[in-house]
C-alpha cells in the first residue's frame, strides 16, 4: 500500500474542503476565502489543498456544488445532500424517483433551494454569478430534465423551467437576505408604513396590516404561478 498523502493523514477529503470553505464564507463572507487561509482553517499547508480542488475557480465552483447538493431533488451519481440539508430536500429525494408529479419535484426544489440559500448568504454571490458545471451538480440537472421530459416537456421548454426556476430563487433570496441586513431602510414595510397615507393609501395600508410582506408568502406565489405557467406547455 503507497504512503498515504498529508491531506489523508489529516483525514481531509473534497467534501470536507468544500464545507470548510463553505463555513468560513457563512462567517466572514467571500473575501475571507483564499486557499492559504482555508489552509490554515483545515491546519494544512495551502498546496495541500490543491490536491482536492485545483484553483480558486475550482473552489468556488465546489462552493456552488455543495449549495445545490443541498436542495437538488433529482438523484445524481455524485450528489451529496450533505448533513445540513433540511427536510425537504429529503423529501425533494422522493419525489425525484418518478416523472408522475413534476409540479411537486419544481416546487419542492425551490423550496429547498431557497432554504439552503438563507442558510448560507455568504455563498449568495457566487450562486448569483457562476454557473453550475461540476460533475455532481450536472449529473443531478441531467436527471431533473430527464424528468421533465419523460412527462411531457419538450427539452428546450425543460431546460427553460429549471433555468427560470433557480434564476428566480437566487434572485429572490439575494433580495431578502439584503433586507434583512437593512430592516428599517429606505423601501422596507417599517419605511412604507410612515408614508403619507393620504398620497399613498394602499402602499401604507398593505405595510401597516402586513398585506403582501412577508417574504415566505409571496415566495410561494411566484413560485405556484411560475410552477402552472410551466404546465401551459403540456395543454
Amino acid at each position: 500500500m503507497g504512503k498515504r498523502t498529508r491531506g489523508e493523514r489529516a483525514g481531509l477529503t473534497r467534501t470536507r474542503v468544500l464545507d470548510a470553505a463553505l463555513a468560513l464564507v457563512d462567517r466572514e463572507g467571500v473575501g475571507a476565502l483564499t486557499m492559504r487561509r482555508l489552509g490554515a482553517e483545515l491546519d494544512v499547508e495551502a498546496m495541500t489543498l490543491y490536491h482536492y480542488v485545483p484553483n480558486k475557480d475550482a473552489l468556488l465552483d465546489g462552493l456552488v456544488e455543495r449549495l445545490f447538493a443541498q436542495a437538488l431533488p433529482f438523484p445524481g451519481e455524485g450528489t451529496d445532500a450533505g448533513t445540513d440539508a433540511g427536510a425537504d430536500a429529503d423529501a425533494g429525494a422522493d419525489a425525484g424517483a418518478g416523472s408522475a408529479d413534476w409540479r411537486a419535484l419544481l416546487r419542492t426544489y425551490a423550496v429547498a433551494l431557497r432554504q439552503a440559500l438563507l442558510r448560507h448568504p455568504g455563498v449568495l454571490p457566487i450562486a448569483a454569478s457562476r454557473p453550475a458545471v461540476t460533475p455532481a451538480t450536472l449529473d443531478a440537472v441531467e436527471h431533473g430534465l430527464t424528468a421533465l421530459t419523460a412527462s411531457g416537456f419538450p427539452l428546450g421548454a425543460a431546460v427553460h423551467a429549471l433555468n427560470t426556476l433557480s434564476l428566480f430563487v437566487v434572485s429572490h433570496t439575494a433580495a431578502e437576505a439584503a433586507q434583512i441586513a437593512r430592516a428599517d431602510s429606505p423601501g422596507s414595510p417599517a419605511w412604507l408604513a410612515e408614508l403619507d397615507a393620504a398620497r399613498y393609501p394602499l402602499l401604507t395600508e398593505a405595510a401597516r396590516s402586513g398585506a403582501g410582506v412577508d417574504d415566505a408568502e409571496r415566495f410561494d406565489f411566484a413560485v405556484n404561478a411560475l410552477v402552472n405557467g410551466f404546465g401551459a406547455v403540456l395543454d
